[in-house]
């Protein structure tokens, strides 16, 4: 169909573009704020014509898919975190500024608080120092690139190149390669390298690093190298969400109150989710953000193309989750239901129905 046939053209509102590479990542940067779907009653839903109504199911579906990031407890102590070690790092050229890990367990949403960090930071860079610099260049105060945990120097280095959109030359990493103790201090003197030459602060994002050692002094010559790596770099994590403790149930209340708000479904009540799914929502998330995320979204997708228009036990047991959580997820049900665990604080405030 084309604007010829008297119908208009939708594109709709998916934003495709690499956060590793210059042009996507300005767009992540530069992006306005989404606007969030007209909520609708199921009578005026009932009034859409059929184009319509598929346009303001599409504009749903995308909008569930890109909640947040959320300002969770923990979201907000990283990015405090983060601005300490790489807002102070005001030191002249010649001293290298200390770096930042941030290493915690998968689906706990470290690449995205890291990314909204570096939105935040670059947008006040430019905001205080223009959007060129003297000689005329684009500022481009932070980058992303992500590497494979197998990644060699010559990789990390084409990683930058590409981001730039300059000339890689030389082969590629090659599958066969794999890390080793060698490899590792290898890549440790080039990070090093990297933050003597430029006047950079270096954030790393993974799981597991410092149990391998990476931030670990020791007497060999090998441990030696990797412990001047760990003297310059400062370990940060994401913690799971927890309800072993009266804190921790609140902070899962307030997560599900928070996305709850945000969810544009017809016949969604106050409570939906803090107070009839709390405790079936732990379970099959375990408590970690992503996998939350990823069954709250599918959650609403299902509601959406079933007119259900809302979410609940019986419609989210026919929602598949990631591996992980499904695995876990039998043995916290088991503890809820024999009384053993719970979601809710033993005082929540009350909920609020929300504003039109």
């Amino acid at each position: 169909m084309s604007a010829g046939d008297g119908i208009e053209p939708f594109e709709g509102d998916d934003l495709q573009y690499s956060p590793t590479r210059l042009a996507g990542w300005l767009q992540e940067v530069n992006r306005p704020e989404r606007v969030e779907p007209e909520h609708l009653t199921r009578a005026e839903l009932a009034q859409l014509s059929p184009r319509e109504l598929l346009i303001h199911n599409d504009g749903r579906e995308v909008w569930h898919a890109n909640i947040g990031p959320i300002h969770t407890p923990q979201l907000i102590t990283l990015h405090e975190d983060l601005a300490e070690i790489v807002e102070s790092n005001r030191h002249d050229g010649d001293k290298t500024k200390p770096a930042a890990l941030v290493d915690a367990y998968p689906g706990l949403g470290k690449s995205t608080a890291v990314r909204a960090y570096g939105r935040r930071l670059y947008r006040k860079q430019v905001t205080l120092r223009g959007e060129t610099t003297p000689a005329g260049d684009r500022r481009v105060p932070v980058i992303y690139i992500a590497l494979s945990g197998n990644t060699q120097i010559r990789g990390l280095n084409a990683s930058i190149c590409r981001f730039y959109g300059l000339p890689v030359t030389g082969d590629a990493d090659t599958l066969a390669e794999r890390g080793s103790k060698s490899n590792a201090v290898r890549m440790a003197n080039q990070l090093k390298y990297l933050s003597n030459v430029f006047p950079v602060t270096l954030i790393y994002v993974g799981v597991g690093v410092q149990q391998r050692g990476i931030l670990r002094e020791g007497f060999a010559r090998e441990e030696t190298l990797l412990a001047q790596f760990g003297r310059r770099t400062t370990p940060l994590t994401l913690r799971p969400f927890e309800v072993e403790s009266e804190e921790g149930r609140l902070e899962w209340r307030t997560l599900l109150k928070t996305i709850e708000r945000q969810l544009v479904l017809a016949e969604k009540s106050p409570g939906m989710l803090a107070e009839e799914l709390s405790d079936y929502l732990y379970a099959r998330s375990t408590g970690h953000f992503a996998s939350l995320m990823s069954l709250i979204n599918r959650g609403c997708l299902r509601a959406i193309r079933r007119g259900h228009e809302r979410l609940d036990e019986d419609l989210m047991n026919q929602v598949k989750n990631d591996a992980a959580a499904e695995g876990a997820r039998q043995e916290l049900e088991a503890a809820i239901k024999a009384g053993l665990l719970t979601t809710r604080p033993a005082s929540r405030p009350p909920l609020q129905t929300r504003s039109a």
